[in-house]
């Protein structure tokens, strides 16, 4: 007994100490770096260290006050999971941005081509102009048509860059003229512009529809998790029955089957993207190796 006694404190110990060693390193900042598209993996790992610890702590402290595990691990993955729960909104403002800055740089782009401009001079003259959402994105697609990467290539990183399939289908206008150096890209960037602008507004009336569904989300989840936590705080003669094994797997059930509600709750707030067309072809294989 005595010791798995000590096997719980040093994993509790070992757990803390990782979890403190991910909080510092979240909240250190960088050095200012050239690259002006950040790769997505650093992000994530500096959200998860900063999250982490929280969670360890509050699952911690749900152990001390209660001694169920099963609850303890529940609140710790609320924690860590909250955001994917909760949230949504921020990454629809950045689509949206994003979408609109696309709209802006499109007909910005026309009005520069009708000065007599080829593609390739009226990239990097819109570049520096464009909205903040999409200037990292045409500022990396400048640099590299200045290194002389072909412009059908750059464009693709561009949309690749870029993520979205209302992107993808301004690109893949540019690339097609870029290739057939025919007329009419004034027209064809009027229409993608307008096109562009009617989805943005789209966009935004169902993000507007969807933000009551999202805080219905938000206030069941929070009445229910304040439910729990006060029974079982304030009233342990009557949980009484789940301090015991059969109980905590019980406990593990009903948390769960209350997860799978949050999950499908979750789903009902997300506004489904269409999916991207414009994808870059793989090198070809032959004789086993990759040309």
């Amino acid at each position: 007994m005595l010791e798995s006694s000590l096997l719980v404190i040093v994993l509790l110990g070992a757990a803390v100490g990782a979890a403190a060693l991910l909080l510092v390193w979240a909240l250190t900042p960088e050095a200012p770096s050239r690259v002006v598209i950040p790769s997505t993996l650093l992000p994530k790992l500096k959200a998860y260290g900063t999250r982490l610890p929280v969670a360890i702590g509050v699952g911690l402290l749900l152990l001390v006050l209660t001694r169920w595990p099963v609850l303890a691990g529940a609140g710790g993955l609320l924690v860590f999971f909250g955001p994917a729960l909760f949230g949504g909104a921020s990454s629809e403002k950045r689509a949206i941005a994003q979408l609109e800055g696309l709209a802006a740089w499109t007909e910005s782009l026309r009005d520069t081509i009708a000065g007599a401009v080829g593609l390739e001079q009226a990239i990097p003259a819109t570049a520096y102009a464009a909205a903040p959402a999409i200037s990292p994105q045409l500022i990396a697609m400048s640099d590299r048509l200045r290194v002389r990467t072909p412009l059908p290539v750059a464009l693709q990183r561009f949309a690749d860059d870029l993520d979205d399939a209302s992107a993808d289908l301004i690109v893949a206008a540019l690339m097609l003229n870029a290739r057939l150096r025919g007329p009419g890209l004034r027209e064809v960037l009027t229409s993608l512009a307008g096109s562009a602008r009617e989805e943005l507004e789209m966009r935004r009336r169902v993000v507007s529809s969807r933000a009551s569904t999202r805080r219905s989300v938000q206030i069941v989840v929070a009445i229910s998790v304040t439910f729990v936590l006060g029974l079982t705080l304030f009233n342990r003669d009557y949980v009484e029955p789940y301090s015991s094994f059969v109980g905590q797997l019980v406990l593990l059930i009903v948390l769960g089957l209350f997860a799978a509600g949050f999950m499908w709750m979750r789903r009902l707030s997300v506004f489904e993207l269409p999916a991207r067309f414009l994808f870059q072809a793989e090198a070809p294989v032959s004789g086993g190796a990759v040309r």
